[in-house]
C-alpha cells in the first residue's frame, strides 16, 4: 500500500506516559514517509529492588536513531534528571542540536566533568519569551514556576496548529527565585487557538492548589529557630530556591551553612555563576563542620531519596569522614519521596531515630511543596489555553486517568489517553492513534547501556534468588578423574534440612554422575558438562526446593 503524502502533525511519547520519569516526547510534521521530528526532553527513571545493580533506566531510542536524519533538534524543558538525565549517554547516538536554558546547560556541563569520557554536548541557550525555528516548527519558550531554576513550557507552532507542551509546572504567586507562571502569555496563545495541550498529570488527583515556596521558607525559619542542636536539611540538589530559603533561614537564626555532597556543590556552583545565590554568606565545606558550635550549624546534605551512597545515608550509619549526628540534632526531609523510594527513606529515618535525632517530614510540617499543579491550577491552564485536544502525560496510569476525566469535565472535546509508543495524529482530522512504535527500555549498569539481557539482569536475579554453584572437573585420557573435583558455592545455605553440608551433597552428585557416564563417552566434554549441571541442580532442588545457577568446567589432560 502506498504511503500517504498528506502532511500530518503527530505526537509520539517514547517515555513519561504511564510512569513518572523517563520523559521523552516527539512531535512530527510531514507525510508518513518523510516526517521531520522535534524531541522534547531526554529523561531517566530510577531502578528499584527488582533491577539489582541497575543505576538508571532510559527510553529506548531505536526509533529515533532510525529517524536521526529527520530529527531537527532536542529541547530540554528543565534540568531535573527525569527530563535531561539521559542526554549525556544517548546524545552521541543522535548528534543533533540541543536547546536549553543557561542553568540547564550549566548543570549538564557540570555533570559531564564528573563522568569521565562523557561527550561535550553543544547547547544553544534559550530564554523564556524567545522563539526559535527548529526544523519545521517554531518553538516559543514560556516561563513557568517549578521546583528548579529556569523551567519552561513550550508553544510548538506548525502550519497544522499549535501544541502547548507544559513540561513540569505549577502556579506559585510568590516563588523564592524566578518568575511566576506566565498566565498572560498562555492566555494570549489560547486566544490565537491551541490545537492540543500536552500537560503534566502528576497531581491531577489532588484538589486545590499547591502551597507557595515562600510559605515553605517561613516554615524552615521556624524549624531552625526551635531546634536545640544542629539542623540538617536534605532536599534535591537542583532545588536552588529551597537551598536559598534554607540559607536565609540559617542567617536569620545566626547559623552557618555547610554543604555536604558533590551534587549540591555542583548545582550551587552553577547557580552562583548565574547570580541566583547572590547576597548569601559563603557556604562552608564539610571539613568545617566539626569546628562549629552545635547551635551554629545548618547542614544541607544529599540523600533525600534514601540513596545508599549519598551523604545522608552515610551520616545516618555513622560512616562519614567529617559529619556526625548526636541526640537532639534535627534532620528535615525537605523533599517528597519519589514513588518506589519509600522503603529506603524509612530505613534511614529509623537509623536517625535510633541515634536520638528529631526527624521532620512534610507529613508534620510544611517543609516541602510539590512543583506540579493540583486540580485548581490545572483548571486555570485549561481556562487560558482552551485546547481542542487534551493529552495527559507525566504520570502513572491512575494520574493519567484522573487528568483525562478532568479535561472532559472542563469541556475539552477530544481527550486522548495513550501509553508510551502510541503515535497520535493531531491534525488534520480528529485526533486518533495511527501507529504503535516499540517503546522499550535501556538500562545503565555501570558504564554499560543495553536491554536487560545485555546488562545481565535476568541472570543476576536468578543468582539473588537461588545462588550459584561452580564445579570444575579434570579428566585424563582414559576418562578417569585426574584430581578431585573443585566446588564453589555462593548464596546457598550451609546445610540441608538433614544437617548434611551442601558442599558434600554437591560433591556426591558430581562423583555419582561422573561414575554413571561410560568412560568412552566422557571424552565428550559437552555431554559431561550438561549431565553435571542437571545433576547438581536436581540434587540441590531435592534438598532445598530451589535450583541454583550452575556453571561447570570440564578439562582434559
Amino acid at each position: 500500500m502506498a504511503k500517504s503524502r498528506t502532511d500530518e502533525l503527530v505526537f509520539l511519547p517514547l517515555g513519561g506516559v504511564g510512569e513518572i520519569g523517563m520523559n521523552l516526547a516527539l512531535y512530527g510534521l510531514g507525510p508518513s514517509d518523510a516526517r521531520q521530528w522535534l524531541a522534547v526532553d531526554f529523561g531517566v527513571g530510577f531502578a528499584g529492588d527488582d533491577l539489582p545493580g541497575v543505576d538508571l533506566i532510559m527510553p529506548d531510542i531505536a526509533y529515533l536513531e532510525e529517524e536521526r536524519t529527520n530529527l531537527a533538534g532536542i529541547v530540554i524543558t528543565h534540568a531535573h534528571e527525569d527530563h535531561f538525565g539521559a542526554l549525556l549517554d544517548l546524545w552521541p547516538r543522535l548528534r543533533v542540536p540541543v536547546y536549553a536554558t543557561a542553568f540547564t546547560a550549566g548543570l549538564l556541563a557540570a555533570k559531564r566533568v564528573g563522568h569521565p569520557g562523557a561527550p561535550e554536548v553543544p547547547v544553544t541557550i534559550v530564554r523564556p519569551g524567545e522563539r526559535r525555528r527548529i526544523g519545521p516548527f517554531e518553538v516559543e519558550f514560556i516561563a513557568v514556576a517549578h521546583s528548579i531554576l529556569e523551567p519552561m513550557a513550550l508553544a510548538i507552532r506548525s502550519p497544522l496548529g499549535t501544541v502547548v507542551h507544559t513540561g513540569d509546572w505549577k502556579l506559585d504567586p510568590t516563588p523564592v527565585i524566578g518568575p511566576v507562571t506566565d498566565a498572560e502569555r498562555f492566555a494570549a496563545i489560547g486566544d490565537e487557538g491551541v490545537l492540543a495541550l500536552v500537560c503534566d498529570s502528576t497531581n491531577a488527583m489532588r484538589p486545590g492548589r499547591s502551597p507557595s515556596e515562600s510559605e515553605v521558607a517561613r516554615e524552615l525559619k521556624a524549624v531552625i529557630a526551635e531546634a536545640r542542636g544542629r539542623v540538617f536539611f536534605t532536599t534535591f540538589a537542583s532545588n536552588i530556591a529551597r537551598i536559598r530559603s534554607i540559607a536565609e533561614a540559617a542567617a536569620a537564626n545566626d547559623r552557618q551553612v555547610v554543604l555536604v555532597g558533590r551534587a549540591l556543590h555542583r548545582a550551587c556552583q552553577v547557580a552562583h555563576e548565574l547570580g541566583y545565590l547572590d547576597g548569601l554568606q559563603p557556604f562552608l565545606d564539610e571539613e568545617s563542620y566539626g569546628y562549629l558550635p552545635r547551635d551554629k550549624v545548618v547542614a544541607i546534605v544529599t540523600g533525600s531519596q534514601g540513596e545508599p551512597r549519598a551523604a545522608l545515608a552515610r551520616i545516618a550509619s555513622d560512616d562519614h569522614k567529617f559529619i556526625g549526628l548526636a541526640p537532639g540534632d534535627t534532620v528535615v526531609f525537605s523533599a517528597r519521596p519519589i514513588p518506589g523510594n519509600e522503603k529506603a527513606i524509612n530505613g534511614i529515618i529509623n537509623q536517625l531515630a535510633e541515634l536520638g535525632v528529631d526527624v521532620v517530614t512534610d507529613r508534620e510540617r510544611l517543609v516541602h511543596v510539590s512543583g506540579h499543579p493540583r486540580r485548581d491550577e490545572l483548571a486555570e491552564m485549561y481556562r487560558w489555553t482552551r485546547p481542542k485536544i487534551a493529552i495527559p502525560v507525566h504520570g502513572e496510569a491512575m494520574h493519567l486517568a484522573a487528568h483525562a476525566a478532568f479535561a472532559r469535565a472542563h469541556g475539552v472535546g477530544e481527550v486522548v489517553e495513550i501509553e508510551d509508543g502510541a503515535m497520535v495524529r493531531l491534525a488534520p482530522g480528529p485526533a486518533e492513534e495511527i501507529d504503535d512504535v516499540a517503546a522499550g527500555r535501556l538500562y545503565k549498569d555501570g558504564s554499560i547501556i543495553g536491554d536487560l539481557d545485555a546488562v545481565g539482569v535476568p541472570e543476576r536475579k536468578r543468582l539473588a534468588f537461588a545462588g550459584h554453584v561452580a564445579v570444575s572437573v579434570v579428566l585424563d585420557a582414559k576418562g578417569a578423574l585426574a584430581s578431585d573435583p573443585e566446588i564453589g558455592l555462593v548464596g546457598l545455605p550451609m546445610q540441608g534440612p538433614t544437617g548434611e553440608p551442601f558442599e558434600a551433597l554437591v560433591m556426591s552428585a558430581v562423583l555419582g554422575t561422573i561414575e554413571s557416564i561410560p568412560r568412552a563417552r566422557r571424552r565428550d566434554g559437552e555431554l559431561v558438562r550438561d549431565a553435571l549441571r542437571r545433576a547438581v541442580r536436581a540434587a540441590v532442588r531435592d534438598a532445598w526446593g530451589k535450583k541454583p545457577v550452575c556453571t561447570v568446567f570440564v578439562a582434559a589432560v
